[in-house]
């Protein structure tokens, strides 16, 4: 668990990188999370309650997504100084599963029970494995690796770093890219 009464407080500034606005922890906020890789948190933004992943940014840290709905609530956008209240959450809800992982593990009876025996977070780090390519041959060849694997019983991906930025639009290499460094 992280700092005192689990709970993790910083004022930070909203970035804007790519078509995503996001916090990026400091690295002494990150440095108490129990976890390199994505850490499921709940807490509030500016007063707003949410719950979702921080994800890692390939260099030891974090960041969030804040999405619409969050900027619009908390009433912020990028550029702001937010207040970040949040604690490290154990319940990882189920992901969205991307429309041709859920044909593929249709195809197979074996993959789908598989899938239905792993946690939400082995879903997660599937999912992650699968979206952290640009090139669409490379996620065809991933989503079928995946099905083969949970047909063999895997319930994870292997020799996957689950410390890199997944993102692709908004890293490189795994690594969260800097504001300064994004594409006009």
């Amino acid at each position: 668990m992280i700092g005192e009464n689990n709970r993790v407080s910083i004022s930070a500034k909203l970035l804007r990188i790519g078509s995503l606005t996001l916090l990026r922890l400091p690295k002494s906020a990150s440095a108490k999370l129990p976890s390199r890789g994505p850490v499921l948190v709940e807490g509030t933004i500016n007063g707003f309650h949410f719950k979702a992943p921080l994800e890692p940014d390939g260099s030891k840290g974090h960041w969030l997504n804040v999405e619409k709905d969050m900027l619009k609530a908390a009433k912020v956008n990028a550029g702001d100084t937010i207040t970040l209240d949040v604690e490290v959450s154990q319940e990882w809800p189920e992901p969205e599963v991307p429309e041709d992982l859920k044909k593929a593990l249709k195809q197979s009876e074996k993959a789908n029970k598989t899938w239905d025996d792993t946690t939400p977070l082995a879903h997660w780090d599937w999912i992650r494995w699968i979206h952290s390519t640009k090139n669409l041959e490379t996620r065809k060849k991933r989503i079928e690796v995946a099905r083969s694997k949970l047909e063999a019983g895997m319930r994870r991906p292997c020799c996957f770093n689950r410390n890199t930025c997944t993102e692709t639009e908004v890293s490189s290499n795994g690594v969260l890219l800097e504001p300064e460094r994004q594409a006009s």
